[in-house]
């Protein structure tokens, strides 16, 4: 079966096997599958993911914008704030926001924000972060080497 091309889920399925019993089987033959359509659908899924990030990330940028833009609308006068009084639901244009609205926007906003920046970490280049971490450290050391850290002389010399 191998022979013919048939691949290990495939002689599996016929022989009414597991997969991992083809697997063991086919080690001890020498026997090898090909894994290039697999790596082909792989990668392919790898690409899709990134797409939907994209969008994703996207789509949070455009929410964190309208947020912004009704908070921006109290500088006109025309934040539209809703309430529950005596007389029912009113809704009335103020010309600044809130405290407790004003919370629940910033951290609304902040969450997003959170968000775009863990899924922006998950494609982003590695090896910036470690560049980034490096500078870091050789900031450090030469501000405590120039006694610029405000502890003054950490070497233990005289």
């Amino acid at each position: 079966m191998h022979a013919a091309g048939k691949g290990r889920n495939d002689i599996a399925a016929a022989l009414d096997r597991g997969a991992g019993t083809i697997t063991n089987l086919a080690r001890e033959m020498d026997l090898s599958f090909d894994r290039s359509a697999t790596a082909a659908a792989t990668e392919a899924k790898k690409i899709d993911a990134k797409a939907r990030r994209i969008a994703i990330i996207e789509r949070t940028y455009a929410r964190i914008e309208r947020l912004h833009n009704r908070l921006d609308t109290a500088d006109a006068g025309a934040f539209k704030f809703t309430t529950s009084t005596v007389n029912g639901i009113e809704t009335k244009a103020l010309d600044h926001v809130p405290g407790q609205e004003e919370k629940a926007f910033a951290g609304a906003i902040t969450q997003y924000l959170n968000q775009v920046a863990r899924l922006e970490a998950v494609d982003g280049d590695p090896g910036v972060d470690a560049a980034r971490s490096m500078l870091g450290s050789l900031a450090e050391g030469l501000n405590r080497l120039a006694g610029l850290d405000g502890g003054g002389d950490d070497s233990g010399e005289g």
